[in-house]
């Protein structure tokens, strides 16, 4: 196992800008000249051949487009190194991958991991998507049409971090910052460690990052986000794990799965976050969930249960405990009815929600229960007794099927 240490300078020069150049300094595309192989790439491929070991950045900004990390290998970035994802197209190509709840050609991440068991993120640094350009194009778009979707032409963005069919991952210290899509992707791992960091997507020039969602964990197993601030603008810690009329089927969906056994603790959700705790709405099932002793600075909600319309969905055996601060509504639950597609279902598959208590929460808001119920959604088993909450509106809670 190789340790290598890479500063700025020597083969690295061509992508290695001086540290005092702030990554979002301007809101045009950056400069770029696509390589055939990335130098970090290379540096990548270098070790796995070697047998392992870990690629440590020193101090620095790091230009690149998607890289891919091999078994083996793992990411130290020193404090004052920066990895900055290029804005051209190219620099991420087309391949199939997992997104929305769907396996389809889309956009790698900047950072990928497939079936590296025992991968880790560690470090003081920064994972950096330079996402403006691509923020004010996607709104420029949604300007005129209003229901573009995320797989469209022109509106296909890179993640900051994927990693999949892997286990045993940690992820520390490190600062990911604005995304030009989600920013970190979990699919079909097992025992993961999130801890330590800090995931935000900045308000730039009034331009916030469109669906820049904290952490997507999908199908996923043992999963653990501990001290993590989050301030993206859309969900924060997103359960996820299929979507469609037949999600639950994994004849029809093999890709689809459950996401169980999720502890989030300790962290901090600020202002920009939409949903400190979303479970949906690409997921068919989702157990044993635990939120505890998280602060709240002013996200939109601390729990939202998406229900979709067009998918089967059971979550079952969530609590969420202890936390404190200031929210807009305590619970939300309301019909997902955005971009469904039943192709060809006749029913409306349901929605159960078995198991949801919220305890011995201290929370401030402007609606407890921002609630819109439809008969596909059922509840049961669900306690909200116990919490100190101030709202101007109380709202209705769910009602409880027998």
């Amino acid at each position: 196992m190789k340790n290598l240490l890479i500063a700025l300078g020597g083969a690295l020069a061509a992508l290695a800008v001086p540290a005092a150049e702030p990554a979002d300094a301007a809101a045009a595309p950056l400069s770029e000249t696509i390589p055939a192989v990335w130098p970090l790439q290379a540096q990548i491929d270098a070790l796995a051949a070697q047998g392992g070991g870990t690629l440590t950045l020193g101090p620095g900004i790091y230009r690149t487009g998607a890289l891919f990390f091999k078994p083996g290998v793992n990411l130290h970035l020193e404090e004052g190194a920066t990895i900055v994802g290029v804005d051209a197209d190219a620099g991420y190509p087309m391949r199939e991958t997992r997104i929305e709840g769907e396996t389809c050609l889309y956009y790698p991440a900047l950072i990928n991991a497939d079936g590296c068991d025992g991968f880790t993120i560690s470090g003081r640094g920064t994972i950096d998507g330079h996402g403006l350009p691509t923020w004010k194009a996607f709104w420029t778009c949604r300007r005129t049409k209003p229901k573009c979707l995320n797989k469209e032409p022109g509106l296909v963005r890179p993640r900051l971090l994927y990693v999949s069919n892997a286990k045993n991952v940690d992820v520390s210290g490190v600062t990911f910052k604005n995304s030009k899509f989600w920013t970190t992707h979990y699919y079909r791992c097992e025992n993961v460690r999130v801890h330590d960091c800090a995931i935000v997507a900045e308000v730039i020039d009034g331009v916030r990052g469109p669906s820049t969602d904290a952490i997507d964990i999908d199908a996923c197993r043992n999963f653990t986000v501990r001290n993590v601030t989050m301030d993206v603008n859309d969900d924060a810690v997103v359960v996820k794990g299929g979507k469609g009329p037949w999600a639950d089927d994994p004849a029809q969906c093999p890709g689809n799965g459950p996401s169980e056994n999720v502890l989030v603790e300790d962290c901090l959700f600020k202002s920009v976050c939409h949903t400190c705790l979303t479970l949906g709405s690409e997921c068919p099932a989702v157990t044993n969930v635990v939120m505890r002793n998280c602060r709240l600075d002013g996200p939109s909600n601390l729990v939202n249960v998406k229900m979709r319309y067009d998918t089967p969905q059971h979550y079952a055996n969530v609590l969420v405990e202890g936390c404190t601060g200031r929210c807009s509504s305590f619970l939300r639950s309301k019909p997902w009815m955005q971009f469904t597609d039943m192709k060809g279902r006749t029913d409306v598959p349901e929605s159960v929600m078995d198991g949801l208590v919220m305890r011995g929460n201290t929370i401030t808001c402007s609606t407890m229960f921002s609630v819109e119920q439809q008969p596909y959604m059922i509840f049961r088993n669900c306690a909200f007794d116990g919490n100190a909450v101030t709202c101007a509106n109380p709202g209705t809670p769910p009602v409880q099927a027998k």
